[in-house]
């Protein structure tokens, strides 16, 4: 009877070893392959991003590419350099957290170009002249929507800012706050000093790209 038990016990542990197995070897190719299909829509944008910014006359060194199909808590902020066709430097970005029917969570935002909508709006921009800012290091760029789905940006104050309390690493699984953003492309104090040195000493305008 002991033996029998022992048996019965040895063979429940093993089961329980290979149900965990499976589900760290499916958790992981998840994982993988939400990066590849992250790392394809990056680079199809950056091909895109290039032959725009070479037929408008904008900086052909660098754009700004946000994915907001990236859960928020992993960086989604990517800049791309147009010569080593290679990130630069990437970080995390806040969506706008909408309001009333066009709420969105940290999980799922809601896309929209309505004024006061508080919502984040996808599609190509401008960046353009430097301002003050009371958020973060005190600097911000105007954003010209060139875009049907953007177009308002500008008259919504849409700006590219930081806020200091924006974490410098990655905070997966968790999601960014929700509020920390209005619309605007949030980032952290960090990368917008890397930006702002970067902004300033490149005459033509720079492209920046929000797409999911």
């Amino acid at each position: 009877m002991n033996f029998s038990f022992i048996i019965y016990i040895k063979t429940i542990i093993v089961l329980m070893l290979l149900s965990s197995c499976n589900n760290i070897s499916g958790h992981s190719l998840e994982t993988q392959d939400t990066a590849t299909e992250a790392q394809k829509r990056l680079e199809e944008k950056a091909n895109e991003a290039m032959a725009f910014c070479e037929k408008n006359n904008y900086n052909t060194d660098f754009c700004v590419l946000i994915d907001m199909k990236i859960h928020s808590g992993r960086n989604r902020m990517f800049v791309w350099n147009f010569k080593t066709k290679s990130i630069d430097q990437k970080a995390l970005c806040a969506h706008g957290c909408g309001k009333g029917e066009n709420l969105s969570t940290g999980a799922k935002p809601v896309f929209s170009n309505t004024d006061g909508s508080l919502c984040s709006s996808v599609g190509k921009y401008k960046l353009g002249i430097r301002s003050y800012s009371q958020w973060g290091i005190n600097v911000h760029y105007k954003m010209h929507g060139l875009e049907k789905t953007n177009n308002n940006a500008y008259k919504r104050i849409i700006v590219f800012h930081s806020h200091t309390p924006m974490p410098t690493k990655e905070i997966y699984p968790q999601h960014l706050p929700m509020g920390w953003s209005f619309g605007c492309p949030v980032t952290s104090d960090e990368m917008m000093r890397y930006m702002d040195k970067k902004l300033q000493t490149n005459k033509k305008p720079t492209l920046m790209w929000i797409y999911y």
